[in-house]
């Protein structure tokens, strides 16, 4: 069977594919197969197994522990859905060999996946995911599977132990910067997602006053009011909004249906504003840089993906911390804490986070963490609103010091062709702009892995084009350098209405 047969291909960020019948299509045969090429990579040990909210979550977990048992691994498995960091946590909590995760983020309904980590809690690495891909293309035989009834029976199943997700919760908790009750009224909405249990016990428990959108609080995964539940999305934060304002909260929070990412609008004297993941990401940045405890020795450490605002280069400047850049994707992020920590200094990390509202302060997980992310949030709002200021302001406040940059975010459907044309017949001029230099990543940049991109510098920022790993399209990034909105957003509009890409 070769891998077009098997279909849905098998990378760093394991299975992702509309649900439904055939090898093309998320189900239990598609799930089945893959876990079993995941059993013959772990050979042995045991594994940790959870899931979101989504249609057929529940059903592929528990295929995926049964699947795992009868290849003689123990499998833990979540017994309600729960948030993606909470699986990479319980890894390395519960010494694990690795883990899956039944989720497809913040696609829409249809959607379901499957994500693979490894023993260090982060998602695999690409050797590890072609080693399991060619394990399972070159299967033939028949997935070893049990009932649930007799995995569980024989012990080969297991439900983590609650006290796995309250230990998770207390070193959340330990990352907070200041001891004092955060003063602070919150619009919640989970997007019917598995973030509901844990962020709004964390929020209360640090002071916080939580009222949760009614109609997106219950796990649902049909998403019933919000057909995209992408807290990028201004209609994913619609309801939200409404409650934030009908009932004065401070701020709104919305997490993605795995609750590895989180939305942020401001009620800024009763306008709502919604911030981007580049300004979440630069405030918290700032903040934490801010309050960190001091100490000797070597540099704090941050880490950003390189599609994320270099707005942060500044910051980090101003601090004395050191930044470093890699590869769009939050494993490389938790790649960096890992390298730390083999060092011996994993007290260095101080803070990583990439432009599409993922975030994460500690090395309690190597994943990007919404409930974390909720909590450092929410202390820093409340910090400002001792000093009478909203978030809203306090973007304003950083782009008056470091300078103001936008980024945007644009897809076009092709192949990653494309990116190879461009490789082939280099741009010079953009829009009538001269592009100032190339990168070329698929040569291994300062030290990072190869990969497909390319960056342009414009003497007003740059243009970053990639293949999407999931979905045939061609993904570009503008970093663009601007005195307010209106010039940032005309670059945008001449650079994107000028189509550049052949």
């Amino acid at each position: 069977m070769t891998l077009t047969d098997f279909e849905l291909d098998f990378g760093t960020g394991g299975l992702r594919g509309i649900l439904g019948e055939g090898a093309r299509r998320m189900n239990l045969h598609t799930v089945g197969r893959a876990t079993q090429g995941v059993a013959e990579w772990v050979s042995g040990g045991s594994a940790v197994v959870a899931y979101d909210t989504r249609l057929m979550s529940r059903e592929f977990a528990e295929h995926t522990a049964c699947v795992l048992a009868a290849n003689g691994i123990q499998a833990w498995l979540f017994p309600r859905p729960v948030p993606t960091p909470t699986l990479s946590f319980a890894v390395r909590n519960l010494k694990a060999d690795c883990g899956i995760c039944i989720t497809a983020s913040h696609n829409p309904a249809e959607y379901n996946g499957y994500k693979v980590y490894g023993r260090d809690g982060g998602q695999i690495t690409l050797a590890d995911a072609e080693t399991i891909k060619n394990f399972i293309t070159g299967f033939t035989g028949t997935v070893k599977t049990l009932t649930f009834e007799d995995a569980k029976a024989a012990n080969m199943v297991r439900f983590t132990p609650e006290s796995v997700l309250q230990t998770y919760l207390s070193e959340v908790e330990k990352l907070r910067l200041t001891g004092a009750p955060c003063d602070l009224k919150v619009a919640y909405t989970p997007l019917n997602g598995a973030g509901r249990e844990c962020v709004e016990v964390i929020l209360r428990k640090i002071g916080a006053t939580v009222v949760t959108v009614a109609e997106q609080a219950e796990p649902d995964g049909h998403f019933p009011t919000c057909p995209k539940p992408n807290p990028e999305e201004d209609s994913a934060l619609e309801l939200g909004s409404k409650l934030c304002l009908s009932e004065d909260c401070d701020i709104l929070l919305a997490t993605d249906p795995d609750c590895d990412r989180v939305g942020v609008a401001v009620n800024h004297h009763g306008k709502m504003r919604r911030l981007t993941g580049n300004e979440v990401g630069v405030l918290l940045l700032e903040y934490v840089a801010r309050t960190q405890k001091k100490s000797g020795g070597l540099a704090p450490v941050a880490v950003k993906t390189i599609v994320t605002t270099p707005m942060a280069d500044a910051i980090c400047k101003n601090y004395g911390i050191e930044l470093r850049n890699v590869l769009t994707g939050f494993k490389y992020i938790g790649e960096q804490i890992g390298l730390l920590e083999q060092a011996g200094e994993a007290e260095r990390f101080l803070f990583g986070f990439e432009e599409s509202c993922g975030y994460l302060s500690g090395t309690h997980a190597r994943d990007k963490d919404g409930v974390n992310a909720a909590v450092l949030i929410c202390d820093m709002a409340a910090d400002y609103k001792r000093r009478g200021l909203t978030l809203a302001d306090a973007i304003e406040t950083l782009y008056e010091t470091y300078g103001r940059w936008a980024t945007r975010l644009t897809s076009i459907e092709a192949s990653g062709e494309v990116v190879a044309k461009l490789r082939r017949n280099p741009l010079t001029i953009v829009v009538g702009s001269p592009v100032l230099s190339v990168t070329d990543y698929l040569d291994g940049i300062n030290g990072l892995p190869p990969a497909d991109v390319l960056s342009y510098t414009l003497d007003y920022g740059t243009i970053i084009v990639r293949p999407s790993g999931t979905e045939p399209k061609v993904k570009i990034y503008y970093l663009l350098r601007g005195m307010d909105d209106a010039e940032v957003d005309a670059d945008f509009q001449r650079l994107y209405l000028g189509r550049h890409t052949p």
